[in-house]
């Protein structure tokens, strides 16, 4: 009877759990549901209202004018976020190599937690550091304010280090040892054993972490629009001031009203559908590689 007794509890908490689960799963699912109704329902109509051509390929965005084109800001995130990958990715993929199989225990100590702590400080923290250090760099070197995309593309390159660093120092320790060990049995240097047998085979989650860097660097606000200028125009150097559509919503949303709202709205379903068209990329590309 003790034993018939126990089963049922086991059996009755199992039960309890999958429902529990099902339910935060179902909650996460239904609130991105409600968020893109939300979008689409007040973003769609604006973009016919403006002109799909117009809103998305006109160059001038003036609203006391009725001129909502979007394209410098389209530009201006996709300069900004590949200039963020340049910097961050191959920094901290390195990193993570270095964690996983070089770093002394006791200097492995202090670095992870200090990696662990910058994926913490807020980002209007990232941006004051921006403000007060790498754009008076940029004014010693280049001349200008120092306000601009290459500035913002380095915090930002900055700000998806941790994100990068912990995600793919995961992977690379969820392989194997003997991957590792058999590559030194074969002859091979510690580094190339790393890049050559460890990085392959952790390249799921490697990429994983690139994403989810990527997605933070398209989505990043207040950093970006201390720093990069915030020009609605297309810009013609690295040097140049831009304003990506995360800033463009951030600094008009205060005092935006009727078409002008719906337009920031609208501009906030263009940044949906960025992210929803670089997570199907690395998808696919990942999906080719397997």
């Amino acid at each position: 009877m003790d034993k018939v007794s126990k089963a049922s509890s086991g059996k009755f908490k199992e039960t309890f759990m999958y429902i529990l689960f099902l339910i935060a799963a179902c909650a996460s699912i239904l609130s991105v549901a409600l968020i893109c109704i939300f979008l689409f329902q007040r973003g769609i109509p604006a973009i016919a209202e403006i002109g799909a051509g117009e809103f998305l390929g006109g160059t001038r965005w003036k609203p006391l004018q009725n001129l909502f084109g979007i394209f410098p800001m389209i530009i201006g995130s996709i300069y900004v976020t590949a200039g963020a990958i340049i910097v961050g990715v191959p920094i901290g993929i390195l990193s993570a190599v270095f964690l996983a199989k070089f770093c002394p225990p006791k200097l492995y100590g202090i670095i992870k937690p200090a990696v662990d702590l910058m994926a913490g400080i807020p980002s209007i923290v990232y941006g004051f550091f921006g403000l007060v250090v790498i754009v008076p760099i940029m004014q010693n070197l280049f001349g200008g304010s120092g306000k601009n995309m290459l500035t913002a593309s380095i915090l930002l390159g900055i700000m998806i280090l941790p994100t990068i660093i912990n995600v793919s120092e995961s992977a690379l320790r969820a392989v194997p040892e003997q991957y590792y060990e058999g590559s030194l049995a074969l002859g091979a240097t510690p580094e190339r054993s790393a890049f050559a047998v460890v990085l392959p085979a952790a390249k799921s989650g490697v990429l994983a972490g690139v994403i989810l860097g990527v997605g933070r660097a398209i989505g990043e606000t207040m950093a970006v629009v201390m720093i990069a200028g915030n020009q609605a125009v297309v810009p013609d150097s690295l040097l140049d001031g831009v304003r990506t559509m995360t800033a463009n919503i951030v600094l008009e949303m205060g005092y935006a009203s009727d078409l002008h709202q719906d337009a920031l709205i609208a501009t906030g379903v263009v940044l949906l559908v960025f992210i929803l068209i670089i997570n199907l990329c690395f998808s696919l590309l990942k999906r080719k590689e397997s």
